[in-house]
């Protein structure tokens, strides 16, 4: 078998392995998947980057730039531009694996190194986050390039594919800079003679008396940090010049909590493969790259932990840096004692099955179940002006109304109000002020809707809230309710407003 066959079946294999999970776990997304795909489809129709058609210029999408990428597939409208979000994730992530396999096989010359790549087609975070039609596929993409390419030679190209998932998710910018700046130390290309000190590689063809430039090692750690840097401040830059704020509207209207984000990141360690490098002894036959790809991984779960961890499901923030973990895990079990090896991978991969046996059923019904809410409270949502609700992705794909995000997420004026993303003090007097003549709130599960409907529980604080306000059952009255047993939205039409939709159930 020729290097070059071997190389692509080594390839296909991981390709494969990414593939499968993310077709098995298709179904899943989550509602902010259409946050950004109303966002697209506005760009689409030339009514420029906004929420609401009518609406300001406000900044609800964390990865700026993601809308735009979009944009050209979501004419036909916010569900189409989340079709597109889907498949371009998959596709991504799909081919970055092949490059990690390859960088996995050429982490040593011994069989153990394969056994990290089974921690690739367990994880159930990778395989529906790259699915899911958020930017994480995409994200997750460039993580594994981050660590691929500089092991397969390519090290400034591995820098600049950091940055870019930095300049996508603010929180990957430590992980982006110590990836970049230990990729210093990867190996060179297969077949390369070792280049002295401060030796620049030679070209393809180039002749052995050539002169060469010298290239101090400071310069290119210098140009590998700048590279990872560059596109985050960009980034921030642009939104400073655009929305007077560097960070994104989600930073304002989530604020961190250190203690959620501890759980988060010790939970998001346990259960999606890092345990594989819990192995100190190895540690220290280790080389350079692969004690950078330890400290990026660790840098970027306490980076997690700062940013007060995720309310979505599947461990989000962490999937990025989940090639990073697989790629580790090669070079150390092919430092440590196989038994040793085993038992870790072992109980690696225990905690990805719990989750994907777990979760993932689960998981792989979301999307049909959000479409299915959709085409039930679409007729209730008729001839609705301004619609206000916390979960405003599906809404915005089965209404062209205006939209008040009581999460703040994408309106400014929200999102600076106390209380978390769930919790907003959303002041009476603001319904009014915004001409709200529809809510949709969601039951806790397992409730029924009461009577009057104020008295019923809801499952979130702000909704609470809102169903608490003086007056609320003479100015609201029910039209539907969703018949997903675990997603029962609410809709409550303003009293006297002309009434579209049937009677609850």
């Amino acid at each position: 078998m020729t290097k070059r066959t071997r190389a692509l079946l080594v390839a296909l294999a991981g390709a494969l392995s990414a593939l499968l999970p993310a077709l098995a776990l298709s179904g899943f997304t989550v509602d902010d998947a259409l946050i950004t795909a109303r966002y697209a489809h506005h760009l689409a129709l030339g009514l420029g980057y906004r929420f609401n058609a009518a609406g300001p210029v406000t900044d609800g999408v964390t990865p700026l730039g993601w809308a735009f990428v979009l944009a050209p597939f979501a004419a036909g409208g916010p569900l189409a531009a989340l079709a597109a979000a889907r498949a371009i994730g998959v596709a991504a992530w799909t081919l970055a694996a092949g490059a990690l396999a390859l960088a996995v096989d050429r982490s040593s010359g011994r069989p153990a190194r394969f056994a990290a790549l089974l921690l690739v087609p367990a994880s159930a975070p990778l395989g529906a986050w790259s699915a899911a039609g958020m930017e994480t596929g995409v994200v997750a993409a460039l993580g594994a390039l981050a660590v691929a390419l500089p092991a397969l030679g390519r090290a400034l190209a591995g820098a600049a594919c950091a940055g870019i998932a930095a300049a996508l998710r603010p929180e990957l910018l430590p992980f982006a800079l110590v990836v970049a700046l230990a990729a210093q130390a990867a190996p060179r290309r297969e077949g390369e003679a070792p280049r002295r000190e401060g030796e620049t590689p030679r070209r393809e063809g180039e002749d052995e008396a050539t002169p060469r430039p010298s290239r101090p090692a400071w310069a290119r750690a210098l140009a590998a940090l700048a590279l990872a840097g560059a596109p985050f401040v960009a980034v921030a830059l642009a939104r400073l010049a655009i929305f007077g704020r560097p960070a994104p509207l989600a930073a304002l209207a989530k604020a961190p909590d250190a203690a959620l984000g501890a759980r988060y990141a010790l939970a998001c360690f346990l259960l999606t493969g890092p345990v594989a490098l819990v192995a100190p002894l190895a540690w220290r036959a280790l080389p350079a790259w692969p004690r950078g790809l330890l400290a990026a991984v660790a840098v970027h779960f306490l980076a997690v932990a700062a940013a007060g961890g995720d309310w979505m499901p599947l461990s989000r923030l962490v999937v990025p840096a989940l090639p990073a973990v697989v790629l580790a895990a090669a070079h150390v079990a092919s430092a440590a004692d196989a038994r040793a090896t085993a038992l870790r991978i072992a109980l690696a991969l225990a905690g990805e099955v719990f989750v994907m046996a777990r979760v993932g059923p689960t998981a792989a019904r979301v999307g049909a179940e959000r479409l299915r809410v959709v085409e039930e409270l679409r007729g209730a949502l008729a001839g609705a002006e301004v619609v206000a609700a916390l979960d405003i992705g599906w809404l915005g794909a089965a209404t062209s109304a205006t939209l008040v995000d009581l999460a703040g997420v994408t309106d400014p004026a929200i999102a600076a109000l106390p209380g978390g993303h769930t919790t907003k003090r959303i002041p009476g007097a603001l319904l009014d002020a915004r001409g709200v003549d529809a809510l949709v709130l969601l039951l806790a599960e397992g409730q029924p809707l009461a009577s009057p409907w104020t008295a019923s529980r809801f499952a979130r604080g702000v909704e609470q809230r809102l169903a608490r306000l003086p007056g609320a059952d003479e100015a609201f009255a029910p039209a539907a309710v969703s018949g997903v047993p675990h997603l029962r939205y609410v809709v409550l039409r303003r009293t006297g407003a002309e009434s579209a939709g049937a009677a609850p159930r």
